[in-house]
């Protein structure tokens, strides 16, 4: 287990919810941030705050290399063969967005088809539904295992070959956010390139849980955010592979992407300046770099074995829980869920859970987890979900699962 002190790090964590320590059991949504990315951020808008590539002053230049470094940073983090393939952007969303439209559109005619799953957060989904409606290109739902969740690789080897001319990409995520199944990206970028597909993977529950290096992986294009990964919200990456910079085309217009502007026609700058429009979020790219370095000096590996012996605990702990329901297969647990544990009360709704764990103190998520296609293939209208990071112990574990015997007697009381 990951030594005490790294909690140390958090400040937001010392304080107190309804007169109860608080417990931060809402990592999926946004993570808590490490003093380290606070000072990143404070050192830049108190010493060298200015835009940049423009200025040839000191403030604008120490403020570029710090924003540029930053990139070069994360590039060789997420094992990127150069740092033009890293693009800011200002979160997943944006991210996929840019690939759906830049890349992926222009390839699409009538009839073609765009691979994806059930699982997947709704900013992974929506413009893909988009495109389709504007190509008249079909998505189709990849065939995943019924226990565990995890892409079924065969059912999708044996696909008909008139129907596999016609897929042209596939948009996936590498973990869920509502059950911490893992997808095997790798093999599925293998088979997909041999075929000619494209691969977009949503990594942004990945990334500040599991080592990810895009090269091995194989992927055209990865998009995850910062403020999931210990760092500030307004900023993400997404990582596109050179080999498709000509083609993908921009889809924000302005600012400093451009290189010359005539009177009826512009060009622009040079990837990956070209798709990105505007005075970007110079602080927060800078500060992300502090944040991936915070998850470097813990260690992967570190943090893998923690966040596993911490979900297990907790859903060995729910399962001895009458009434309780558990979305997630004992393998997905026993192999590591990336802190996620998945649950509903089965005779009370989840919003009212989540109000009565508030009222101790404890922030969980309740509601569909912007994943209504999956809510609906578990039927559940919401369901509720803890989950943890590196900041999180055995004891708020323990004090959680104490606090559901106490929500569950207290909505049993009610009900009678």
């Amino acid at each position: 287990m990951i030594n005490k002190t790294i909690r140390a790090h958090f400040p937001g964590l010392e304080q107190k919810v309804n007169n109860e320590p608080l417990i931060y059991f809402d990592h999926a949504a946004t993570s808590q941030t490490p003093s380290a990315v606070l000072e990143a951020l404070s050192d830049y808008y108190t010493h060298y705050k200015a835009n940049i590539h423009r200025g040839i002053h000191q403030l604008a230049q120490r403020a570029t290399d710090a924003y540029e470094n930053s990139r070069k940073f994360i590039g060789q983090f997420i094992g990127a063969q150069d740092s033009s393939e890293i693009i800011f952007t200002s979160g997943t969303t944006q991210g996929i967005n840019l690939i759906a439209r830049g890349l992926v559109e222009p390839l699409l005619e009538a009839g073609d088809i765009i691979l994806t799953s059930r699982l997947e957060h709704h900013s992974n989904l929506v413009p893909w539904q988009e495109v389709a409606k504007r190509t008249g290109a079909h998505l189709q739902y990849l065939d995943l295992d019924e226990a565990t969740q995890v892409l079924d690789l065969e059912a999708l080897k044996a696909m008909d070959k008139d129907q596999l001319k016609a897929v042209k990409a596939i948009a996936i995520q590498h973990v869920s956010n509502v059950l911490g199944v893992e997808q095997p990206i790798k093999a599925l970028c293998q088979w997909a390139h041999q075929h000619d597909i494209l691969v977009v993977v949503d990594g942004a529950q990945a990334l500040p849980h599991m080592p990810v290096n895009v090269s091995d992986l194989g992927v055209d294009a990865y998009c995850f955010s910062g403020h999931k990964a210990y760092g500030p919200t307004g900023i993400g990456v997404c990582y596109l592979n050179k080999s498709l910079h000509t083609q993908t085309q921009p889809v924000n217009f302005g600012g400093e992407m451009i290189h010359y502007v005539g009177d009826f026609e512009s060009n622009y700058k040079a990837p990956p300046w070209k798709f990105e429009a505007g005075t970007p979020p110079i602080a927060q790219a800078i500060a992300l770099q502090a944040a991936l370095e915070f998850i470097e000096s813990v260690g992967y590996d570190s943090i893998h074995t923690h966040e596993t012996a911490l979900a297990q605990r907790l859903y060995k702990g729910l399962q001895a829980i009458d009434g309780i329901e558990l979305y997630q297969s004992p393998t997905t647990i026993s192999q590591g869920s990336h802190g996620i544990v998945c649950f509903n009360f089965r005779a009370i709704h989840p919003h009212d859970v989540a109000t009565a764990y508030d009222m101790e103190g404890i922030a969980v998520r309740a509601g569909h987890h912007c994943a209504q296609v999956l809510m609906r293939q578990l039927d559940a209208a919401a369901t509720l979900r803890a989950s943890m990071g590196v900041y999180n112990t055995v004891e708020e574990v323990n004090r959680f699962v104490a606090s559901t015997h106490r929500v569950k007697e207290f909505f049993d009381h009610v009900t009678l």
